[in-house]
């Protein structure tokens, strides 16, 4: 590990997928991670990222101003990973997405901290069918509103050891004849491995990023949903039909689905299907990509084989199995 900073960087969902890379990142860095959650007991799985004392916990809930506040009190830097993928009694986009990223730009400001990373969504639109990409859009609104010079990421699917694309349909796969493709599977997709997306993070916390800029960020190919679960089905050894949906019957599924504690699917991520979910043109052209930050960002087929060959008949020993 780095020697220490002595800078503590207060970062909100910390505990998900993304946040455990990203906390990783910032403790290698020598930054002193606080770690605020709305169930601090349930994440100190995080706190041997760093060395002793370096990671801590802390209750916050983005519905609660007066923890929020505390959870930024006398920290150099914020990053906000808070994000839901489907919507509950309990929790729904616009509280989630848009209500806390106003709540913690806001409460950033009020500290006079100069550091705040909000952590969006390519494809993050006011206009969106979806209340998910729309959501997205207005707490980006909402943060550069209270801080103009916070920077925004935007990545594409993300993908990594505990991920909730691949991991999703190999669990599917051990129980279907059959895996769906909705829409007929064309939808394009850029997945950007964790690790690297966690590392842009950790510069916006540094401060190289550029001030106010909105960055997005996917692999080096973009490929449909189709070749997707084609790569899934070579790296697991798994035969299944890939079977194609129109979306008017995905949105029917969604109905069912969405009923569920954990939904395979739901009627908003339908409507996100029926739109590509790649790096835009223009960040290309800016710059505000992995390419131009000098990253090169590791292609689909160098990270899946470290996690798929557990849904492998015989696991990792599948390649000495007797034929």
């Amino acid at each position: 590990m780095t020697n220490s900073t002595g800078k503590i960087v207060t970062v909100f969902g910390g505990s998900g997928f993304l946040g455990r890379h990203v906390v990783r990142a910032l403790a290698k860095r020598g930054y002193r991670v606080r770690v605020a959650v709305r169930r601090p007991d349930l994440a100190g799985f995080l706190q041997p990222l760093g060395n002793v004392g370096q990671v801590m916990p802390m209750q916050a809930n983005l519905r609660n101003a007066d923890s929020v506040a505390r959870a930024v009190a006398g920290c150099d830097a914020v990053v906000n990973l808070a994000g839901i993928l489907f919507q509950t009694s309990k929790q729904s986009f616009d509280v989630v997405h848009r209500d806390g990223a106003k709540s913690i730009a806001e409460a950033t400001a009020k500290a006079g901290i100069s550091k705040l990373v909000q952590i969006s969504a390519i494809g993050a639109n006011k206009e969106s069918a979806s209340d998910y990409a729309r959501s997205k859009a207005e707490g980006e609104e909402a943060v550069l509103a209270a801080m103009p010079d916070a920077v925004i990421i935007r990545p594409s699917l993300l993908i990594g050891v505990e991920d909730e694309f691949f991991n999703k349909f190999a669990e599917m796969g051990k129980l279907s004849p059959f895996l769906p493709l909705v829409g007929g599977g064309d939808t394009l997709f850029q997945p950007a491995f964790v690790g690297d997306v966690a590392e842009v993070i950790a510069r916006g916390v540094d401060g190289t990023l550029a001030k106010g800029t909105t960055y997005e960020l996917g692999g080096p190919e973009a490929k449909s949903f189709r070749q997707l679960l084609e790569l899934l089905l070579a790296e697991t050894h798994q035969r299944r039909f890939l079977l194609p949906i129109p979306f008017w019957i995905a949105n029917l599924l969604g109905t069912v689905f969405e009923k569920l504690p954990k939904p395979l699917l739901t009627r908003d991520q339908v409507k996100l299907l029926k739109t590509d979910n790649v790096v835009s043109e223009a960040a290309k052209a800016d710059g505000r990509t992995f390419e131009g930050l000098g990253i090169e960002p590791l292609a689909i087929e160098a990270v899946i084989p470290s996690y798929l060959w557990s849904y492998r008949t015989t696991g990792q020993y599948e390649a000495n199995r007797l034929r």
